[in-house]
């Protein structure tokens, strides 16, 4: 099954497991949101939504924030001694679908457990 989800602006085609990276979102490392913008919900037979499918939403686990690369803007207007440099960087959310609900449902599915990483022992 796959849904196509509309966040920031931009529509993503995702199905369980996918991992994104979306505009800054809400929602804490390791949180799930809920994204209700759905589309389009695709299967055997797909449901088209007018512009949404009522009821349907689509569970992430927010894996981390973090900035995209740089984007610089310059502008020169030649001979005239004027130039201007600027440049930004986006903020994005990095996120993990879990699982794609049809009926108003809640997630059943909680943010996955990290292993933790073991302390290095003092070497002597």
């Amino acid at each position: 099954m796959f849904a196509v989800i509309k966040t920031g602006g931009r529509q993503y085609r995702v199905v369980p497991d996918d991992v994104l990276e979306i505009g800054k979102i809400a929602g804490d490392v390791g949180t799930i949101v809920q994204l209700g913008e759905v589309l389009v919900l695709g299967a055997d037979t797909p449901v088209l939504g007018v512009p949404t499918v009522a009821g349907a939403s689509v569970a992430a686990e927010v894996l981390d924030h973090k900035r995209g690369p740089k984007v610089i803007s310059f502008k020169k207007r030649r001979r005239k001694n004027s130039k201007r440099k600027r440049g930004y960087r986006d903020e994005i959310t990095v996120l993990r679908i879990t699982e794609i609900l049809a009926d108003g449902n809640a997630p059943s599915i909680g943010p996955r457990v990290r292993k933790a990483k073991p302390a290095a022992e003092a070497a002597e």
